[in-house]
This record gives C-alpha cells, structure tokens and sequence, in this order.
C-alpha cells in the first residue's frame, strides 16, 4: 500500500495521515473557539495540519504567526505531529519550529531550494513532495537531495494518481518504485509509530 502522506481526495487503499487545523489562509478568521477546537480533536488525530506561513498570501503575517504558534502549542502538549504549508517563509517557519519539541515534521508540497532541504532534514524534520515538484528544476534538486528516510510522497489537489508521482519520483531518483515504496512506508510506521 501506497504512503500519500497528504491528499484532499482519500482513498481506501492509500496510506495518509489523519489531521486538523487552521490554513494560514484561514489565519485571519481565526478565533480562540477554533483553536480550542483544534485542540478537543487532537487526540483523535495523527497531526495537526495543514498549518504553517504562506507569506506570498494576503493575510497578515502577525495573524499568521499567532495561529500557528497556538496550533504548534497544541501539537506540542498533546504530543502530535505538524504537517507544514510554508511559502516564501523558509526562515520564519524554521526560526519558530525551533521553539518546541513535536513529534515530526513534514513539510508538504515542498518547493524550496537544495540548501533548504539540507537544512530541514538536517533537524529531523520530513519533505513531502508531488505534482509541483516535476515542474520546478529547484524543487527537483530539493527531492534529489532529500534523505530517503526523510522523504513522502503525495497528491495534495493534484490531478494525478499517487502511482503517477510514485513513478516520476522513481525515476528521478534512481530509486526502484517498490523499494521507494518500502521506504515511505518504513518513514509513514516511524511517525505514526
């Protein structure tokens, strides 16, 4: 069975993570009662997600930060982890992560560069990557990069099938399909472990 560590469409017989939380998009809108619901679900959840910074959005970057800081407050507390949406606020979001102790990490639908990668991994942390990643020479680097016991793949809103970005992240990996598939797997029990 296929890891697709973050879909919007679910399926029976994929491997993905159960999660709540606030969008940064959502940041602004946000209420004490939302983050306390967060936090009453938690406990029936594998993470808190899908929260982070999104700095190329319109709403405001201190509403951004004080969401995630309480969403990372109730992963932390409830020992869960976070799966990340992070863009253009690489430093920001790894400058607040080094506050507290989650049980991992994921940045989903990663898109930064090489150099980041390295950097994220380096701290334990996952990259997950999909359907945007085949379009970008940088986010390509990125997964080439990635440590395999550090790496997901997934769907997101994608169009393609999880055994569509299972085969182009095959071969641009050298990596056979069924050991990447192994692999992710071993990286899916480690989290949920």
């Amino acid at each position: 069975m296929k890891v697709n560590i973050h879909t919007h469409s679910p399926k029976e017989d994929e491997l993905t993570l159960s999660t709540i939380g606030i969008h940064p998009y959502d940041a602004e809108i946000a209420t004490t009662d939302t983050v306390l619901s967060i936090e009453r679900s938690a406990l029936g959840v594998d993470a808190i997600g899908e929260i982070g910074l999104d700095y190329s959005c319109k709403v405001d970057r201190e509403s951004q930060e004080l969401i995630f800081k309480a969403q990372l407050e109730v992963a932390q507390q409830y020992s869960k982890g976070v799966v990340l949406h992070c863009v253009k606020a690489f430093e920001p979001t790894m400058k607040i992560l080094e506050k507290y102790r989650l049980k991992f990490v994921i940045f989903h639908g990663f898109i930064g560069s090489k150099e980041q990668a390295l950097s994220a991994t380096s701290r334990g942390y996952y990259l997950s990557f999909g359907e945007r990643t085949f379009r970008s020479p940088k986010s390509i680097d990125a997964m080439r990069a990635t440590p395999i016991d550090r790496l997901f793949l997934e769907t997101d809103e994608s169009h393609l099938s999880i055994d569509d970005i299972y085969r182009k992240a095959s071969a641009l990996l050298a990596v056979p399909e069924n050991l990447l598939e192994y692999i992710t797997n071993q990286n899916f029990r480690h989290i949920c472990g």
